[in-house]
C-alpha cells in the first residue's frame, strides 16, 4: 500500500499524492472527477477553514453527502482538522424525511456531533433539516474554504494528529433508533486499509476498481479509500444507479476495463436477475478479477447461479471472494485465497441447529445446509470461536466469533442514557454477535445469535426455513426473512415474511399456505405463520441486508392495526 508508512489519514493522501498526483476519483452517476492531488488541496483548505471556525481535536464532525467529490473533501477535511469524521446516512425517501430527521437526531446525540458537513447538492434535504437539528451548525462542503487564499492554505499550520486519535465513528448499518457508533483510530483504519489490499493484491498499473455502495456505509467507505491508498483509479456510481438499472452499471463498470468490486451478495444475485441469458455474451467480464462478496449471509445458491449465469461473458469462478467483515473491523476479517473458486461446506442442519456442531453430509441430503468457506483471517487480525464461557471450542463447534488486532475498534459511541456497548475485552478481543465455527483454519458463519429461533426448546437458524422457501413460485426475487415471534399463548414459533408481486386474494393466500406447510414440513414444526407483504416491502440497511428484527417489529405493528 502506497500510504503503508503514514501515522494519519492526512499524511496518507499526502503520501499517495507524492506517488502519482493525478491519480483519479470518478464519480460517474455526478458527472465528476477528482484527481488525488485536487482532493488533498481541497480538503486541506477546507480543514484550515474549520480550524478558523473552533474545530479542535477530539471535535466530531459530521459528513452528509452523496457519493460525489464532497463527501471525500469533507472527510478528510474533518480529520485533517484534528476531528473525527462522523458519516451520517441520507434518507431512503423523500416521504421518509421526517423518520430520517429523528433518525438522525439520535446518530447525532450518540457522537456528539456539534457541525455536519453538507453537500451543496442537498439543498431540500439540508434545508428540512435546519429546521429540526437545534444546536448543530451546517456547513456546505463546497463554500467552507471561501475566503481562504490558497497560499494561506498551504501554509497555514494543521494540528499534529497521532495514530490513536479518533479517525472515524461508524455506525453500524443496522443503526435504529438506539444507534450504536464503531470508533476508529488512524491506526485502525490504515490497518484496515492495507490488510484489504494486500488480502486481494491490489497491483497500480494493472488494476481499477469501481463501487456502487453509498459513502456512509463502511464497505463503500473502506472500499474507496483502500483502492485510493494502494495507488489505483476508483469509481464511485451511486447506489440509486445500480438500483435502477443494474444492467446499465455492469455495462459501465465492464466498458471501464474496472478489475475490482465489492458488493453484497443480493447485488450480485440483482445483477443475474437483470440481465436476460441471452443477452448475457455482450458483456465482457473476463478482467474482473476480485468480486468481494460480503456484508451479509451468502446463500450457496446465489454464488453458483452468478458464474453459472456470467460464464458466457468470461467472469471466471476464481474472481468470486465470499468474505466475511463488519465496521468493527475497518472491514475485513476473513479472504479466501486468491485465485480460489468459492468452495462450500454441507453440513447437517438439524445438527448445526440443535447440537451446535457441524456434520458433513451430501449435498443433496434433504437436510443439508451449504456454508461458503470465508477463509482465514486477513493481515493483523486474529480470529477465534468461543462458547458461552468465554472458552475457544474446537473444529466444527460452533460458538461466537471473536476477533482482535490493529483494525479492530476500541469501542461505541451511544446515546445519552442508552446501554452501553461492551467494548473488547482486556486481552483485545471483541465479541461479534455471530455465530460461526472454523475448519482447517477457515471461517463459516451460520448466523447471528439475536437472530436465533428457539421452539420447544430447539434452535433454529432463520436460514433453515428461508432456504425452503426462497424459490417458490410467486415469491417476489427469492425474497424472505424468517424469525422468531409468539403466538396468542406466550408460545414460540416461527414467522415468514415473504415478499410477492401477486394481487389476486386466492392467489396470495394459495402463496402463503403453500410457505407454509413447506416449512412446517421440511422443519417438523407444527405452528409457522406466513405473512405476505409488496415487491420491496422488507427493510434492508444501507448495504441491502434485510433486517429480520425489524421485520418482526413491521409485523407486529401490522398485526395491532389489524386487531
Amino acid at each position: 500500500m502506497l500510504a503503508g508508512s503514514a501515522d494519519n489519514l492526512t499524511d496518507a493522501l499526502e503520501t499517495v499524492v507524492a506517488a502519482d498526483s493525478e491519480l483519479q476519483l470518478s464519480f460517474p452517476s455526478a458527472g465528476r472527477d477528482i484527481s488525488v492531488h485536487d482532493l488533498a488541496a481541497a480538503s486541506r483548505a477546507a480543514a484550515v477553514a474549520l480550524v478558523g471556525r473552533g474545530v479542535e481535536g477530539g471535535d466530531r464532525i459530521g459528513v452528509l453527502s452523496r457519493n460525489s467529490p464532497e463527501f471525500l473533501i469533507a472527510l478528510f477535511a474533518a480529520v485533517g482538522a484534528g476531528a473525527a469524521a462522523c458519516p451520517l446516512p441520507l434518507p431512503t425517501s423523500a416521504g421518509d424525511l421526517s423518520g430520517y430527521a429523528s433518525r438522525l437526531s439520535g446518530i447525532i446525540a450518540a457522537a456528539g456531533i456539534g457541525r455536519v458537513l453538507v453537500d451543496d447538492r442537498l439543498g431540500a434535504v439540508a434545508s428540512r433539516l435546519a429546521g429540526v437539528l437545534t444546536g448543530v451548525e451546517l456547513i456546505p462542503v463546497g463554500s467552507i474554504a471561501a475566503g481562504v487564499a490558497a497560499t494561506a492554505g498551504r501554509s497555514a499550520r494543521l494540528p499534529a494528529v497521532e495514530p490513536d486519535e479518533l479517525a472515524v465513528v461508524q455506525f453500524t448499518s443496522g443503526s435504529t433508533a438506539a444507534p450504536k457508533g464503531v470508533r476508529l483510530t488512524h491506526r485502525n483504519v490504515l490497518a484496515g486499509l492495507d490488510a484489504i489490499a494486500t488480502g486481494i493484491d491490489i497491483r497500480p498499473g494493472e488494476d481499477s476498481g469501481g463501487l456502487w455502495l453509498p459513502l456512509f456505509h463502511d464497505m463503500g467507505l473502506f472500499g474507496t479509500l483502500a483502492g485510493t491508498f494502494a495507488g489505483i483509479d476508483m469509481a464511485v456510481w451511486s447506489p440509486g444507479a445500480f438500483v435502477k438499472d443494474p444492467a446499465r452499471w455492469l455495462r459501465q463498470f465492464a466498458d471501464r476495463g474496472a478489475t475490482i468490486s465489492p458488493a453484497p451478495s443480493f447485488g450480485y444475485e440483482t445483477l443475474a436477475e437483470s440481465i436476460p441469458r441471452d443477452e448475457v455474451g455482450r458483456y465482457d467480464l473476463s478482467r474482473w478479477r476480485v468480486a468481494l462478496n460480503g456484508a451479509e449471509p451468502i446463500p450457496v445458491a446465489g454464488l453458483d447461479g452468478f458464474l453459472e449465469h456470467f460464464a458466457p461473458a468470461g467472469f471466471a469462478p476464481s474472481a468470486m471472494m465470499p468474505v466475511y467483515g463488519m465496521a468493527e473491523a475497518t472491514l475485513a476479517v476473513t479472504f479466501p485465497p486468491l485465485g480460489r473458486a468459492p468452495t462450500a461446506l454441507w453440513v447437517d442442519r438439524d445438527r448445526l441447529g440443535a447440537g451446535g456442531v457441524a456434520v458433513e453430509v451430501a449435498r443433496d441430503d434433504r437436510r443439508a445446509r451449504g456454508l461458503p468457506a470465508l477463509g482465514r483471517p486477513v493481515r493483523a487480525v486474529r480470529v477465534r470461536v468461543v462458547d458461552e464461557h468465554g472458552k475457544e471450542v474446537a473444529d466444527r463447534e460452533v460458538g461466537e466469533i471473536e476477533i482482535a488486532g490493529d483494525p479492530i475498534t476500541a469501542g461505541y459511541l451511544t446515546a445519552p442514557g442508552a446501554p452501553p456497548a461492551p467494548g473488547p475485552d482486556p486481552d483485545g478481543w471483541l465479541g461479534t454477535g455471530d455465530l460461526g465455527f472454523q475448519r482447517a483454519g477457515e471461517l463459516y458463519v451460520t448466523g447471528r445469535r439475536k437472530e436465533m429461533i428457539i421452539v420447544r426448546g430447539v434452535n433454529f437458524y432463520p436460514e433453515d426455513a428461508e432456504s425452503v422457501i426462497r424459490d417458490a413460485p410467486g415469491l417476489h426475487r427469492r425474497r424472505c426473512v424468517a424469525f422468531a415471534d409468539t403466538s396468542a399463548d406466550g408460545a414460540e414459533r416461527i414467522t415468514v415474511v415473504g415478499e410477492s408481486a401477486l394481487e389476486d386474494p386466492a392467489d396470495r393466500a394459495r402463496l402463503a399456505a403453500d410457505l407454509c406447510t413447506a416449512v412446517s414440513v421440511e422443519l417438523g414444526l407444527p405452528d409457522v405463520i406466513v405473512h405476505l407483504v409488496g415487491p420491496d416491502d422488507l427493510p434492508r440497511t444501507s448495504s441491502g441486508k434485510f433486517q429480520r428484527l425489524a421485520a418482526r417489529e413491521l409485523t407486529r405493528q401490522a398485526a395491532g392495526r389489524d386487531a
